[in-house]
């Protein structure tokens, strides 16, 4: 007969390739026509609520690894929580106004705006962002991330901005809401306001000036025919200088050098000399820099004063100690200006070209006009030193293009007047990672006012009304009235009809005795359309809640999206909108540089999706260290295909070996079970609370290395080795097999769970070969949870030591091996010394060791010569001169007693005996 057939070899149709590709979206297509999203959030209503708020990605563009590692890593989170005691249901959302999608139409598009009126051209914008959230949404849901994609929320549905209108007329009501003439950044490749977060730093090659401003009222201080000296390096500012500032304790001095007198900071004295090569200055005198506050100096070109006085920004890092103040093109120059009553001068245009206010440079664009203004002040003397030099200068985020610090009249958000409450607030997250805490409170600390206002078309307009003598109109009953017609009309209304219509009916105002009223048309600030959705959703929805419990992005949101949504909730609340905070860093290339078309090391999530899986590039965010920058490359995600295959292989190996298992009838009591089978239950439980622990913690990179550890080390090269001449060998019955089959079903089913959050496809997957489970999806399922097995640290204390001992053995196997004593370890007989009472002892209170070992015979003695001595037994390994049975493989002696299997040991001979 072929003994082959009376092995119990594993068998499953659980197959050994993932084949993901095309695997993941049949699924995801299943899992949509089950409504599996919802039967999840029925499954656990009534628990505890936990809210992971989702940040609004921009509607424009197809995902980037950016988004990838930031959805998956709230996918993670998000599916560990319903799994785990909480109800947590996730509305994704999109960001969808802002100068990008205008940009695409009119560029990309070609769309004329000239032909169109505010509201159609809205309406067109409105069109392209629903058309990017289909295509996102798809790419969202490619990846596995689960969640309430029918029914998302969007920053220009009606209903949202009806509640960011209501954030905007509270801030307005507690008075932190004003209009005003200050320097902002200010894109002329936009032209429009920026927000700090739509600013960054590049490198610029700027002309760097020291300029000579002769004094003309010394105030009995000075003699009268010194010259400040300021350093620059943004020459066209120069006509809007209204004034010099000095620190009040710095110590200045009047120094003798090439015949004229100039003033700076004690200090810079030798960094002054040197650059301009004054041969032996001498000082004449010194003075404090509050003792020449309000002196008198005069512009270099223009017929007017330039006013002496202090203020504390100044340092003495560079420059001259004293600094150019032109009040309409810095903050710190505007705030000291104002100290002073210093006008707001700005002769600088929306779109960077000098005005009639700065003459001699009409019609000039300011960085061209560098050049004429330099010429200028080498004509009248005042030009000391003219050099380049490469700095890190504010851009545009979209147009990649230089900023100004430009003072316009634009809307603002007090943000002082509220920053002790932001800080207080602040104190009371909890941030991951811990420098979170330190980053925003620093921000927060340093933040005077926030531009709000835009001056483009596609976004949601300031409700502001102007009365006839200008007043400025803002009421709760305009608010009111106002954020109604947007739930029922959608913002456009504000641009498709007069004021007097989008005003309540009857509406009067002692300011306008005619009722007539005219609109403000500058729209908010992007950051304070997604800085309201705690607002918009949070308190809109009725299956969310506010504070949320976390918001998870990218550490760039610290000064965008975490800064504004704190800023309005702490406004318009008091109270932060979100109880944690968890950023991640950036996704480098292989080599740690930044992705870029022109470097050609950009990695498309469709693209490694179509290739490798969605699950693959899951396996890979969790197997990152996200609080700093993640590298992915080819060569990276080929390693964690790698541990994924080991993962899946030990998983069908389990599977297969329970094909003949049923749970209610086969499995055994913990009390019956092999001590090395509760051994395995032990080192489950630790793994099941390890995993459980980092789930709560969000580090997911110890659950990818402790799962992985458990598969590589605890089963594939122990259990699941030895295991197999029990499984395959001993009758299908047998104590000892159903033992082990009911270790590997608890281990399959709860690795399962425990993968499920992360491996969702191969998890779902696997769950439907498992016997005798009752949920139709893992998803549907709580995470096991650690428990005490019986005679926990006896056993555990027991096999610990024997594991070190196999070790041992196991090197001496493969030294005999490399020199030709055995072929397959089968082969050998191992003779065992152990070092003393105590661990012979333990190996003789093993039944079976050679099964363990996998090896044909054990012998335990005192001393034996030839053994190789190890930390705790010395070992000897010949070769076993029995012969090897036809069927397990094992040399016996025994082979031949029986007369009807003579091939066959004894142990063989008698199950076979029994199938017969």
């Amino acid at each position: 007969m072929s003994y082959k057939e009376t092995l119990l070899m594993p068998k499953t149709e659980f197959p050994m390739r993932g084949n993901l590709p095309n695997r993941e979206p049949e699924m995801q297509k299943q899992w949509e026509e089950d409504g599996l999203y919802e039967k999840v959030q029925e499954r656990t209503e009534g628990r505890p609520l936990f809210i992971l708020h989702d940040g609004p990605p921009y509607a424009n563009g197809d995902l980037h690894m950016g988004h990838a590692l930031n959805k998956i890593l709230k996918d993670f989170i998000v599916r560990y929580k319903s799994m785990s005691g909480y109800h947590a249901p996730y509305v994704p959302g999109w960001d969808t106004h802002g100068l990008p999608i205008e940009v695409a139409l009119t560029k990309k598009k070609k769309i004329n705006r000239k032909e169109l009126s505010i509201a159609e051209f809205r309406e067109m914008c409105k069109e392209y962002a629903l058309q990017q959230i289909d295509n996102q949404r798809v790419q969202f849901k490619q990846l596995g991330v689960r969640g309430d994609w029918d029914n998302p929320y969007i920053t220009l549905d009606p209903a949202f901005e009806a509640q960011q209108i209501k954030v905007f007329g509270d801030m307005a009501k507690r008075g932190f809401i004003y209009k005003g003439k200050k320097p902002v950044y200010w894109s002329p490749s936009s032209e429009s306001a920026l927000a700090e977060a739509e600013i960054e730093y590049q490198d610029k090659r700027s002309p760097s000036i020291y300029v000579s401003f002769d004094v003309t009222d010394g105030k009995d201080v000075l003699d009268g025919d010194e010259k400040f000296i300021i350093w620059t390096t943004t020459p066209w500012t120069i006509p809007a200088n209204l004034a010099i500032a000095l620190h009040p304790e710095l110590e200045y001095v009047s120094v003798e050098a090439n015949g004229h007198k100039y003033i700076i900071a004690h200090d810079l004295l030798d960094e002054v000399a040197e650059k301009l090569e004054w041969e032996s200055p001498t000082v004449v005198k010194t003075f404090k820099g509050q003792d020449l506050e309000y002196v008198v100096s005069k512009h270099p070109f223009y017929d007017r004063e330039s006013l002496i006085i202090l203020g504390d920004h100044v340092t003495t890092e560079s420059g001259t100690g004293c600094v150019h103040t032109a009040p309409g093109h810095g903050e710190d120059d505007f705030w000291v200006g104002e100290q002073y009553g210093l006008d707001v001068l700005c002769p600088v245009d929306g779109k960077g070209v000098f005005t009639e206010e700065a003459p001699g440079f009409e019609g000039m664009f300011y960085d061209k006009a560098n050049k004429n203004i330099t010429e200028k002040l080498e004509e009248v003397g005042a030009l000391l030193k003219l050099e380049f030099m490469t700095h890190s200068y504010p851009h545009d985020w979209r147009t990649k293009k230089p900023t100004i610090f430009r003072a316009t009249s634009q809307w603002f958000a007090s943000v002082k007047d509220f920053r002790d409450d932001l800080l207080k607030a602040i104190k009371e997250v909890d941030w991951h990672p811990d420098w979170g805490e330190t980053r925003m409170h620093n921000m927060v600390r340093d933040r005077e006012d926030w531009c709000i206002s835009r001056q483009r078309v596609w976004g949601v307009p300031i409700p502001v009304f102007y009365a006839e003598n200008g007043e400025e109109i803002i009421t709760d009953e305009t608010i009111e009235h106002v954020s109604n017609l947007f739930r029922e009309h959608g913002s456009n209304i504000w641009f498709e009809r007069e004021a007097n219509e989008l005003l309540p009916e009857g509406f009067t105002h002692p300011g306008s005795p005619n009722g007539q009223f005219t609109k403000e048309t500058d729209i908010m600030d992007v950051w304070f359309d997604s800085g309201s959705t705690h607002q918009g959703v949070l308190v809109e929805r009725e299956d969310l809640d506010r504070p949320a419990d976390l918001y998870l992005e990218g550490s760039d949101q610290y000064r965008g999206w975490f800064n504004s949504s704190l800023t309005t909730s702490v406004a318009i609340t008091g109270k932060s909108p979100y109880k944690g905070i968890l950023s991640h860093g950036f996704t480098l290339d292989g080599e740690g540089r930044k992705m870029s078309k022109s470097l050609g090391n950009v990695m498309v999530p469709s693209k490694i999706m179509k290739q490798l899986g969605a699950d693959i590039l899951r396996l890979w965010v969790a197997s990152t260290d996200y609080s700093a920058d993640v590298r992915v490359s080819n060569e990276i995600l080929k390693q964690v295909s790698e541990v994924y295959r080991k993962i899946r292989n030990t998983m069908r190996f389990l599977l297969g070996n329970l094909h003949d298992f049923e749970p209610n009838t086969h499995a055994l009591a913990e009390g019956d079970l092999e001590e090395v089978d509760r051994y395995m239950l032990i080192r489950l439980q630790e793994t099941i609370a390890k995993v459980r622990k980092a789930y709560d913690e969000y580090d997911f990179s110890v659950i990818y290395h402790t799962i992985n550890n458990f598969c590589t080390v605890d089963l594939s090269a122990f259990y699941l080795d030895f295991a197999k001449d029990i499984l395959y060998i001993e009758e299908a019955d047998s104590k000892r097999r159903r033992s082990i089959q009911t270790v590997y079903h608890e281990i399959v089913v709860s690795l399962t769970q425990l993968l499920s959050p992360i491996l969702t496809h191969t998890a779902d997957e696997i769950w439907k070969y498992i016997p005798g489970v009752e949920a139709e999806s893992v998803q549907l399922t709580d995470l096991p949870e650690a428990r005490t097995i019986a005679n926990e640290e006896t056993t555990k204390v027991k096999w610990q030591r024997l594991m070190t001992i196999r070790e041992d053995v196991l090197k001496a196997l493969e030294e005999a091996r490399h020199d030709k004593v055995i072929g397959k370890s089968l082969e050998a007989k191992v003779t065992i010394v152990p070092k003393d009472e105590n661990t012979l002892e333990l190996l003789e209170s093993v039944e079976n060791l050679h099964q363990y070992l996998i090896v044909s015979d054990v012998e335990l003695i005192s001393s034996y010569e030839t053994a190789k001595a190890y930390d705790t037994v010395s070992v000897a390994v010949e070769k076993h001169d029995g012969e090897k049975c036809q069927r397990c493989w094992v040399s016996s002696h025994s082979i031949g007693a029986n007369e009807e299997h003579p091939e066959l040991c004894s142990r063989c001979a008698s199950v076979v005996a029994e199938k017969v």
